[in-house]
This record gives structure tokens, C-alpha cells and sequence, in this order.
């Protein structure tokens, strides 16, 4: 992440999420297909899959841990919101690709679109347009 110039600011320069998750690896496969890479990963020594994993695409960031209790779907209580460019393209692309996307809806906040998607944990990730 780069630093603006100028006037210190005084408030927050980013807000990355961390999702616990049930396999992380798994997780990375499932992000990646979204359009996200691998900027950092950690595996505890003498284990062989990353227990944490730091993922980007542009400015969006996500931070992936292994959770150490089990993952209720229905107690996934955050959005993830994704933002993309064409939403019908994005979508497309996702189905094409064996990911169970939503029906693109137009509440007012979402003019041009959004879908629904449940990542391998639960959680609910909308895409919707980037403006």
C-alpha cells in the first residue's frame, strides 16, 4: 500500500477485512477465480498448507486465517461488497467458471446491478458496479 503525499492524514489509510476461514487454500482457489492474487501467505512450520493469506486485486485487499473453532454459515454476519466494472460480464465470467452466482438485482443503490454469491464459509459476497 502506498503512502498519499502531502498532509499527514488523520484518519485511516485502508481497512483490510480478515475472514476466518476452514481451509485457506481453499479459500485462496475460491477468491482467485474472483480475480484476486496471492500477495502473502504464512505457513506454520512443519504444517504444509498456510494458516493466513493476504489477497489483492487493485485497491481491494482481503486477509484470509485459518479459524481454530468451526465455521457456521448462518453466523456470517458481514457482506463483502466487490466491486467490478461490468456486472453482467463479472457475473458470466463466474458461472463459466462453476461459481453459483445470484440473480443480478437493481435495488436504488445498485442501478446497474448486483448479485449474490456464498463463498466456501458462508459468507456472502455482492458484486456490484464500481460506479
Amino acid at each position: 500500500m502506498t503512502t498519499p503525499k502531502g498532509p499527514t492524514p488523520k484518519g485511516p489509510l485502508a481497512l483490510v477485512p480478515m475472514a476466518y476461514v476452514r481451509n485457506v487454500q481453499e479459500s485462496i482457489a475460491f477468491y482467485t477465480r474472483f480475480g484476486f492474487q496471492v500477495g502473502n501467505t504464512n505457513t506454520l512450520k512443519g504444517e504444509t498448507e498456510p494458516n493466513w493469506a493476504w489477497l489483492q486485486s487493485h485497491r481491494a485487499q482481503l486477509m484470509l486465517a485459518r479459524a481454530t473453532a468451526p465455521i457456521v454459515a448462518s453466523d456470517q454476519a458481514v457482506l463483502f461488497y466487490v466491486y467490478v466494472a461490468d456486472v453482467e460480464a463479472f457475473r458470466g465470467r463466474l458461472i463459466q467458471d462453476g461459481i453459483e452466482a445470484g440473480t443480478i438485482r437493481h435495488p436504488f443503490y445498485a442501478p446497474r446491478g448486483e448479485f449474490r454469491v456464498t463463498d466456501p464459509d458462508g459468507y456472502v459476497v455482492m458484486v456490484t458496479h464500481a460506479d
